[in-house]
């Protein structure tokens, strides 16, 4: 296998990863990933894929995001430390030109700089071609179309309804989430890409790594996939300033930077995207330089009370971390939900506290914010743990442009960020001058609305 990787100094973590058609065995010292059991696809997301123009390089492609996301999940990263040295192989129908340097270069480059690992991926001939997907016929509009992709969060639902205005049902949803797309539509309608085609089972192996990165590859791979099957050449990346940014700009410990929803990344995925497909995309980034709360607002303005946001899902952590008396709840406190909770404040929207376990903020203590029927087991376990990073993530955002400590990532962030956008550095600077000063704004007055005894206005004080 040929290998891609960078200059370092220290042994990396490794995992190798043999991707198997149905029944083959994996090479020796390889972990076996089996098409049809660790990979498992589903008829009627296939279906949906299914236009004019399928070809074997999209259900190829789709058979690499999800190895892509088998290997992300069952190797865990150093405890000092980020990356890891990953190896895979994976079957396709024309390995001379995923193996070329074009499409292979970009694949390295674009999925090296998302996750921060180091990859080497050989593309080796299937044993027999895989089986076309039943022809369905699909309805699809006319005219010039633009992809997004679509799952339960508060952006994708603000963000569609807000560009769906201006390009009616030109405007086509991926969805991302495990359910069908939903959010109002008729659901005995087949619509095209309404269901992920597969769904991956790590087995024995089990999923032992939550960072999660290679999500962003999946997101952008299969609305590329979407948008290639439409002739589509735009695709509408709907995360709000924040989300994009504040993930680069307040780096957590170690971590190596979250590109998941960066220019920087999709980039990368559209020079990938035109050497597999040679179909020319772009990501645009309509919210980029507004707050959350601000697309929320507007999505709630242009729909009134036809806006279709209070059942979306934030929340980061797992179903079995997130329930109150067997009903799943969002946890309230995370870096996600604060960022949910902030913007509706900002947006002057309401929600129910029974949505999250930790109903009240305003409490003075941790403890005494969470639902009644929620048992705490350790008051400073992994949920005060994520209450607190995501606290102080959101108030050293609002701090960031007066700390002169932070002037140089700054810089360096504002010249990266005009070099992918085509900006000037003043440009971007202004902008993203703007959007931290209103995210400021729009986290003193959340504070002040807690009250100064609430445990988050004490935590930001230098509280415990």
């Amino acid at each position: 296998m040929t290998k891609r990787s960078t200059p370092s100094a220290l042994t990396l973590p490794s995992v190798r990863v043999d991707v198997v058609e149905q029944g083959q065995s994996a090479h020796h010292q390889c972990t076996k990933c089996e098409i049809e059991k660790n990979i498992k696809f589903k008829t009627a997301g296939l279906e949906a894929y299914c236009l004019a123009n399928w070809d074997a390089r999209v259900f190829d492609a789709m058979v690499l995001a999800a190895a892509v996301q088998f290997c992300d999940h069952i190797k865990a990263r150093p405890k000092t430390g980020w990356g890891r040295e990953i190896t895979l192989r994976v079957p396709v129908h024309d390995p001379a030109h995923w193996n070329s340097p074009d499409v292979s270069g970009h694949l390295h480059e674009a999925l090296g700089f998302l996750t921060g690992d180091r990859w080497a991926i050989e593309f080796v001939g299937r044993k027999s071609a895989a089986e076309r997907p039943r022809q369905a016929t699909l309805s699809m509009p006319d005219g010039s179309r633009v992809i997004i992709p679509y799952s339960d969060g508060l952006d994708s639902r603000a963000v569609s309804g807000i560009i769906a205005k201006e390009k009616g049902d030109r405007l086509i949803r991926v969805r991302m989430g495990s359910k069908l797309l939903g959010g109002g539509y008729d659901k005995s309608v087949r619509l095209p890409f309404a269901l992920v085609p597969y769904r991956v089972k790590f087995g024995r192996e089990k999923s032992v790594e939550s960072s999660g990165r290679s999500r962003g590859f999946k997101f952008a791979l299969l609305s590329a996939i979407a948008a290639f099957l439409s002739q589509a050449e735009e695709i509408v990346v709907p995360e709000s300033g924040q989300g994009v940014l504040g993930p680069t700009l307040i780096p957590v410990g170690q971590a190596y930077d979250d590109f998941r929803n960066h220019p920087l990344f999709t980039n990368r995925m559209s020079a990938f995207i035109k050497a597999l497909f040679g179909h020319e995309v772009s990501y645009r980034f309509p919210r980029l330089w507004y707050t959350k709360g601000e697309t929320l607002a507007e999505y709630i303005t242009q729909y009134g009370e036809q806006a279709n946001w209070k059942d979306s899902w934030s929340c980061w952590r797992s179903n079995r971390q997130v329930s109150v008396e067997g009903h799943k709840r969002q946890c309230g406190i995370c870096a996600a939900c604060m960022l949910r909770r902030l913007s509706v404040h900002a947006a002057g929207g309401h929600e129910d506290p029974t949505n999250y376990i930790w109903e009240d903020l305003s409490a003075p203590e941790f403890a005494k914010g969470a639902a009644s029927g929620f048992e705490l087991k350790n008051p400073r376990g992994a949920h005060y743990e994520y209450a607190i990073a995501g606290v102080l993530h959101l108030d050293h955002l609002a701090d960031l442009r007066h700390s002169d400590a932070n002037r140089s990532t700054l810089d360096r962030k504002v010249m990266q960020l005009s070099h992918s956008l085509g900006l000037s550095e003043q440009e971007t600077a202004t902008k993203l001058n703007r959007l931290l000063e209103r995210h400021e704004s729009e986290w003193k007055a959340f504070l002040e609305s807690l009250g100064p005894q609430s445990f988050v206005a004490r935590w930001v004080s230098g509280g415990s």
